[in-house]
């Protein structure tokens, strides 16, 4: 070896020996407890739960964790789950949901569902019997796998109390890279009490692609040479960020958007070129101007079944008109249509380059986008209704009560057209609504909405019979003093059902009539203020009282059967459903 050589070994020698040796920090915790910790390195400052036996060392490890983490006792694994799904809405990070094995999960599985089609970032931990006793169908047991996997983004069971960091870890990243969805992670009860030395992971990152120099290059050139260009928003990723890069993209080129189903908040629905939402009792002039455009950019959205009504709006696999289609997921993109400029890409990433876009002339369609606005106002002039109670006058009346950063939630049923058509979101954030069409979801995710914004409004709308699927965590809003405020519509039935049954099976009614409880006294015997409105005059005083009351509030508003849609009555229904059978 050559004397420069070993000159320098010698010296790596000697540096070596002079360096202290590592001393091995020994933390020996519950498996249970390192569970936890890893939430609190995660930046979890809200778990949902319903306790349950078997993952108590997991709620000790919360314990250990109170001032760091608020744990939110439920009534109900939906409503936890409900809340979780909410929270991953509001925050952009994964909304945290704790159930016990079987039923818990069993129950869980909606608000899991309701994540995966939402795109929002939810991780459930579900406990699981000891690994000894699996296979056996032990009390309780389920296979997480089978049950979860085709709704989850990732199931995992963690075997391996050492392993907990690096699951929790990569359960974080999954729900919020690419397309953000749920994650389910199995907690078998031995592994949670297992005595364990093992180092923290670090706070997770999550990650999402941008569009390239060509794709937008190539937008631009689509855009400019379009004579009725349409924007399409919905899904996830979205920050108020991202909704302002978008306003600012429009503007700067004069491009109408309209909101998918149940994504009203992601553009200011007061601004000139927002023209309406596509879902459920669509506006018809709306409809055809999708059919009519030479260029549609879907932001986010799937394209899926209510935005594109049933599938009739665009064609399938190729559509009609120029697609641009941008979303967070690779496996989205030409899933079910090809577009002709596929973008891979999170809204942020997207609206931020796109708001640096060179615009371009739009003097060509100014009155494609004025005209389609002008309808929005038609459309949503209020309506005449039976009986004593109009609800087109009621939600445009509470829209103009509200702050701009009041947040509405909803379940399912006739009585979300009312609110979707005639409140006006002004600010992104304003907006949950499960765009899985789940019922249920009106209660705990203003309940949610009150944990991660406690002094701003949250009214909940909420049909008679999906107030009841999740109507006793009423509990959980009074245990945990927030005061969202809950309105119940009451039409005595299941809405949208009967709707359904009338047109395809006129006068034939069954399963569908509700007899309900007494809705104020209910509300009241759980602590809230409540009252009940039956004429449309009354219903903002009692708004204004629910509003000062100091805790939560319930308004029950009893309106007619026959106000079934905003535009048809029952017996409209049923009477032209008559005559097309006879025809």
């Amino acid at each position: 070896m050559a004397p420069a050589t070993m000159a320098a070994v010698n010296s790596a020698r000697i540096l070596t020996s002079r360096r202290p040796a590592l001393s091995k920090k020994i933390l020996l915790r519950e498996g249970g407890r390192v569970l936890a910790d890893q939430l609190a390195i995660h930046g979890v400052d809200t778990v949902f739960a319903v306790p349950g036996e078997s993952y108590l060392p997991v709620l000790d490890g919360l314990h250990e964790n109170i001032g760091r983490i608020r744990l939110i006792t439920c009534r109900m694994e939906a409503g936890a789950a409900n809340m979780a799904d909410a929270y991953g809405k509001l925050t952009g990070r994964p909304g945290i949901c704790m159930v016990t094995r079987g039923p818990g999960a069993a129950h869980a599985s909606v608000g899991v569902h309701t994540a995966a089609q939402d795109s929002t970032p939810m991780i459930l931990f579900v406990g699981q019997v000891g690994r000894s006793m699996r296979e056996r169908e032990a009390f309780q047991e389920i296979d997480y796998k089978a049950m979860f996997g085709t709704i989850a983004k990732l199931v995992v069971e963690i075997n391996d109390p050492a392993r907990i960091p690096e699951h929790v870890a990569h359960a974080f990243a999954v729900a919020t890279s690419g397309r953000p969805g749920p994650v389910v992670v199995s907690l078998p009860e031995d592994v949670l009490s297992a005595v364990v030395d093992v180092a923290d992971a670090r706070a997770y990152r999550a990650t999402q692609p941008s569009p390239s120099a060509d794709d937008m290059a190539e937008l631009r050139t689509r855009l400019s040479v379009a004579r009725r260009p349409l924007i399409i928003v919905g899904g996830g990723t979205w920050t108020p960020d991202a909704s302002r890069d978008l306003v600012a993209f429009a503007e700067a080129n004069g491009i109408p958007v309209a909101a998918g189903f149940r994504s009203q908040d992601v553009f200011p629905n007061q601004h000139a070129l927002y023209i309406g939402d596509i879902g459920l009792g669509v506006n018809p002039k709306l409809a055809k101007r999708v059919m009519d455009a030479d260029l549609i950019i879907a932001l986010g959205t799937r394209l899926e079944e209510n935005v594109t009504q049933g599938y009739s709006l665009i064609a399938i696999p190729t559509p009609g008109q120029t697609l641009i289609h941008v979303h967070p997921s690779i496996a989205e993109l030409g899933r079910v249509y090809q577009a002709d400029l596929p973008i891979n890409s999170g809204m942020p990433q997207f609206a931020a380059t796109a708001r640096a876009l060179e615009p371009v002339d739009h003097t060509m369609f100014a009155s494609w986008a004025a005209s389609a606005r002008m309808e929005l106002n038609e459309h949503r002039k209020p309506l005449q209704a039976p009986g004593a109670v109009n609800m087109s006058d009621i939600v445009t009346a509470i829209s103009a009560s509200l702050p701009d950063d009041a947040i509405i939630t909803n379940g399912a049923g006739n009585y979300t057209v009312w609110v979707h058509r005639f409140y006006n979101h002004r600010l992104y954030g304003t907006q949950l609504a499960p765009t899985s069409g789940a019922m249920g979801y009106g209660v705990p995710a203003a309940i949610a909405a009150k944990v991660v914004h406690p002094d701003r409004v949250v009214v909940s709308f909420n049909g008679d019979g999906c107030f009841l699927m999740c109507g006793q965590e009423l509990a959980t809003a009074m245990q945990h003093k927030l005061d969202p405020i809950f309105i119940v519509v009451n039409n005595g039935m299941y809405g949208t059902i009967r709707m359904h049954q009338e047109r395809h099976y006129p006068g034939h009614v069954i399963g569908t009539d509700l007899i309900n409880p007494d809705f104020v006294m209910l509300a009241t015997s759980y602590g809230l203020h409540a009252e009940r409105v039956a004429a449309t005059a009354d219903f903002m005083p009692a708004f204004a009282r629910a509003r000062s009351a100091g805790k939560a509030a319930l308004i029950e508003i009893v309106i007619d059967p026959e106000a079934l849609t905003p535009k048809l009555s029952l017996s409209q229904i049923r009477a032209e459903a008559m005559a097309t059978r006879k025809a």
